[in-house]
């Protein structure tokens, strides 16, 4: 690989992984004095944990926080002129970072927010389209890892198909699979409890 590609994409991947490595949920939990998300529920830093834990209003604070980390990933490569490839991979590398995170002995969230916002930039109209399917599963079974699941993967089918309808880069067909893979992954547990039924549904009354 020439050396310009090649730092183009350590510059890339270094700064996707340490910007999405931020555990806003436990920061913004520190600033308002709430409890730390990962004493409670599942013990990681994401979305549902943060709402139990420092409620809606600053757990909403912490996910925008969260999703502007998956943009920031995605607008480093694009404002340096590096191109849909480098874009992808600070995507990915983003979504790694937050569930992986090097701040917090490689812990986190499920990268839902953080992929989001990635998706944001990447194509803000089916960024658009995954929100009412994502809240449409969550308040008709309220289980958030449910909502989160079908959300990607709407999101994904949706995004490879735009990619051939709208003549798109083909790189972004890998940002599609890749992201719902690494989500998926991420929520292994979650999905092994929706299939023994036993999966943790959001208290309206907390």
């Amino acid at each position: 690989m020439e050396s310009g590609p090649f730092l183009a994409a350590v510059v890339t991947a270094a700064a996707a992984y340490f910007i999405g490595g931020i555990p806003f949920g436990i920061v913004v939990a520190r600033l308002v004095g709430g409890r730390d998300p990962r004493s409670i529920g599942s013990g990681r830093t994401g979305g549902a944990n943060t709402l139990r834990a420092i409620g809606p209003r600053w757990a909403l604070v912490a996910g925008l926080l969260d999703a502007a980390k998956g943009s920031v990933a995605v607008l480093i490569p694009r404002l340096l002129g590096f191109g849909p490839a480098f874009e992808v991979l600070g995507a990915l590398v983003a979504i790694v970072g937050h569930s992986r995170s090097p701040y917090i002995g490689f812990g986190g969230g499920r990268g839902v927010s953080v992929a989001w916002g990635t998706l944001v930039l990447i194509h803000p109209l089916v960024a658009a389209a995954i929100l009412p399917v994502f809240a449409g599963v969550i308040l008709a079974t309220r289980i958030s890892s449910l909502g989160s699941l079908v959300g990607s993967l709407f999101g994904g089918l949706l995004m490879i198909a735009l990619v051939w309808l709208q003549g798109l880069p083909p790189v972004y067909d890998i940002y599609a699979v890749g992201s719902v893979a690494l989500i998926w992954l991420f929520h292994h547990d979650n999905i092994a409890r929706l299939l023994h039924g036993t999966e943790r549904r959001i208290n309206p009354g907390s």
